[in-house]
């Protein structure tokens, strides 16, 4: 008797629906397996057959064929173990094949029949819902994360021998209620209250975080540069139901996601070590997985020691940092991850990090200073928008027992200048500092531009006129610091940022004063 179990591969971020086919053969017993699967798959035929004998049910003495379709995907990963099983039963009578008619099969199978943890159910249960299906079997341990779904039946499944009784009727399992993400816990980050001095940073990170700006920051060891940038996802605008979905999506994938949270909520914040392989951070392998940029989506990609990382790694970023996706391309066609993230990097100043100190003296020559300094390539440091030195904590603000302004406060303001961006570049360009024209609306509507330091030369043209008094300090700025080109663009989308954190429809004198300070400063000093 031949039988059908759907089942789901994920090929990238998307899911793709798979026919586990089942019947007999000729031949001696034992299981074949087709349909391009790896070698997890095949190693499926001995953890289901010592499963269903566990689970103390007849496994046939016969030569099974297994196959997947469509043969042209190919089959990774462990979770085609369940669907396998039941087809087994199902062919030798044990379980109705009107039973998983209309339902999505996933899991691993342990060889006493338990059902383990499967990497990709979110994706998996977004295809079912897609593709029509009316439930999704899922291990106990995921029912959480499918339950995201709207409109999905989900049976959690805890053992093989749990389902058997499921399908046959004779113990039936309670499906699981759908989640909210109202009714999912925050998880508490790093708060500016708590970080001592430092005032000047904490606006530039507002301003970066208001405008979606990447920042730089340079200093001595221990100024305290990591624990600004680890408080810097708690001042961006908190995430919508469709972000959350998105990057919860990419770390079931990459079977990062904590056991206790279906639903990623915080924006994500990753920093990986300086002796991570290009690979590792835009992503790869045989069968490509998203790299710690892709991981990153949506919140802050944090690069500490900025000049240990290998130039070959710094300079894969830079076409990520522009296109917002990275597209992996292997012999078998390309994969595009998301790859929408805030660069924060952190560097000492020189490799004893004591350069241009107030206290301790620096003992690197100046060749090498320069050497150290120009690890960093001009392309890449012609994406960062915000230089922004660190100095030193002295003891007044260390020991003063006062707190800082909140993280909450300042969110508030990225809210609103978040917000105040949207609108102006949406349909209409509601709120541009000039009326509306329809050369102007035309390019609000085709304008994929979501935050200020996406605009291009078109949206700085429109969106960031200058009166008299700033135009003239722009002009003896460009003249006396020799600013290219991109510095001036640069400088114009900080100043429309600091514009909108203020509330003022125009760019000021002021604003254009204070993004003018954000500029590198060559030698670091």
């Amino acid at each position: 008797m031949l039988s059908r179990v759907h089942s789901c591969a994920v090929i990238g971020l998307e899911g793709v629906i798979v026919e586990v086919e089942v019947d007999t053969a000729d031949g001696l017993p034992g299981i074949t397996i087709v349909g391009l699967p790896d070698a997890a798959v095949q190693e499926a035929r001995e953890r289901v057959q010592a499963a269903i004998k566990n689970t103390h049910l007849p496994y046939p003495r016969k030569r099974i064929v297994v196959n997947l379709a469509p043969a042209s995907v190919r089959k990774e990963g462990p979770t085609y173990d369940l669907p396998i099983a039941l087809g087994v039963l199902i062919m030798t009578g044990h379980i109705p094949q009107e039973a998983v008619d209309g339902a999505l099969v996933v899991g691993e199978l342990s060889l006493d029949g338990s059902v383990r943890h499967a990497r990709g159910v979110l994706p998996m249960a977004a295809t079912a819902r897609q593709e029509g299906f009316r439930r999704i079997f899922v291990p106990e341990a995921d029912a959480a994360e499918a339950a995201l779904i709207p409109d999905l039946e989900v049976i959690p499944v805890a053992s093989l021998a749990g389902l058997h009784a499921h399908l046959t009727g004779t113990a039936r399992i309670a499906p699981r209620d759908p989640i909210t993400p109202d009714e999912l816990p925050v998880i508490t980050q790093t708060d500016f209250r708590e970080i001592k001095g430092q005032e000047h940073v904490k606006r530039a990170m507002e301003v970066a975080g208001a405008g979606g700006h990447n920042m730089l920051m340079v200093g001595p060891p221990g100024s305290g540069k990591t624990l600004l940038a680890r408080a810097m996802p708690g001042i961006l605008p908190k995430m919508t139901i469709d972000e959350a979905l998105d990057v919860t999506r990419i770390y079931s994938v990459a079977d990062q996601l904590p056991p206790d949270t279906p639903l990623i909520q915080n924006r994500p914040f990753r920093s990986p070590h300086h002796t991570i392989s290009h690979a590792g951070l835009v992503g790869g392998g045989n069968q490509p997985h998203p790299g710690e940029i892709s991981l990153a989506h949506r919140g802050v990609l944090f690069l500490d020691e900025l000049p240990e990382f290998g130039m070959r790694v710094l300079e894969v970023l830079r076409q990520p940092m522009e296109d917002k996706v990275v597209t992996i391309s292997r012999a078998q066609g390309s994969l595009t991850f998301p790859a929408n993230f805030q660069l924060i990097g952190a560097m000492n100043p020189c490799p004893c990090g004591y350069f241009n100190d107030a206290i301790k003296p620096c003992t690197c020559s100046s060749s090498t200073v320069t050497k150290y300094q120009k690890r960093i390539s001009g392309p890449l440091l012609d994406r960062i928008d915000i230089h922004i030195e660190v100095p030193r904590v002295e003891y007044d603000k260390l020991s003063d027992s006062r707190f800082g302004e909140s993280s909450a406060v300042i969110q508030a303001r990225v809210e609103a200048a978040r917000q105040c961006q949207r609108e102006r570049f949406s349909v209409g360009a509601k709120h541009s500092p000039h009326d509306a024209t329809p050369d102007r609306t035309s390019l609000a509507n085709a304008s994929p531009v979501q935050c200020n330091a996406d605009m291009r030369p078109a949206e700085v043209r429109s969106f960031c006129d200058l009166d008299d008094t700033s135009r003239s300090l722009m002009k003896t700025a460009m003249n006396q610091l020799q600013l290219s080109a991109r510095a001036y663009h640069r400088i114009l989308k900080l100043a429309r940022t600091i514009a909108d954190l203020a509330g003022s429809e125009t760019i000021g004198p002021s604003h254009l004063a204070e993004a003018l300070q954000y500029r590198p400063r060559g030698m670091m000093g």
